[in-house]
């Protein structure tokens, strides 16, 4: 599916193409795409999506859209709509009558995808706290507990990150905003992406669950203030070390 760039040794490459038999990733096949009620498009566009955001597919990483669409079981048309939206998400490049490369990751659109997310978020947790929906509030303590038995478990960071997302949809959901959730999501790609390097160490899981409490914390005492400021601080963290992650992993960002 992939030719990854010249560097990458074989062994890593098999590595990577094997994330498709993993428990919960999307099976490349025929019968994935006719079975579902997603479009191909859309199935084509979350999977390759997760992969770069997850650095499965990191930058540099040319993708084949002949290969892709083989893998898939679809035609080109729903490949090509893939990677365009892929594109205006700011992870990958094509050029034309060439090929299509996985972006590296912009220092710059860390910093305004970072401004945006705290400016939103910060607003969603000052509602919530207005509110004051009980529904709101025993879901996202749900979810607190969940994360709350995998801290301690680097090896479960991937079902730590899936929570970590449902927690922050959960609060939009709260406020009546899953589009835009989807909206920011979707613009906040390279974001994501400083947060996958970040994110495996025992430190940093403990820090999204401590921000996660004191949210829910702030919601719960219907305190606007103090619920803006606790996600300000959550949202923080890996933006605060971006200069120590840049300089573990320079050949990943631009």
């Amino acid at each position: 599916m992939i030719t990854s760039r010249p560097r990458r040794r074989p062994a890593e490459r098999d590595q990577m193409n094997e994330t498709t038999h993993r428990p919960g990733a999307l099976p490349f096949t025929n019968e994935t795409v006719r079975t579902s009620h997603v479009p191909a498009s859309a199935r084509v566009y979350e999977e390759i999506r997760r992969r770069i955001v997850a650095i499965e597919l990191p930058p540099d990483t040319t993708l084949s859209r002949g290969d892709l669409a083989d893998a898939f079981g679809v035609s080109q048309s729903p490949v090509r709509e893939a990677i365009l939206r892929l594109e205006q998400d700011g992870l990958v490049v094509s050029f034309p009558q060439s090929r299509t490369v996985v972006t590296r990751i912009g220092i710059a659109r860390i910093r305004e995808e970072h401004f945006l997310r705290t400016a939103v978020e910060r607003d969603v947790a000052r509602r919530l706290a207005e509110i004051g929906d009980p529904a709101t509030i025993l879901k996202v303590k749900g979810l607190v507990k969940m994360q709350e038995a995998l801290a301690d478990d680097v090896e479960q960071v991937a079902l730590f990150k899936q929570l970590d997302e449902a927690f922050h949809e959960a609060l939009f959901e709260g406020v009546g905003q899953s589009n835009l959730h989807r909206h920011i999501t979707a613009r906040c790609g390279n974001l994501a992406r400083l947060r996958s390097l970040d994110l495996p160490r025992r430190e940093k899981l403990a820090s999204v669950l401590a921000g996660h409490r004191a949210v829910v914390a702030a919601i719960e005492a219907g305190d606007p203030d103090a619920a803006a400021s606790a996600m300000r601080h959550h949202l923080s963290g890996s933006i605060e070390r971006l200069p120590q992650i840049v300089e573990a992993n320079p050949d990943l960002f631009a």
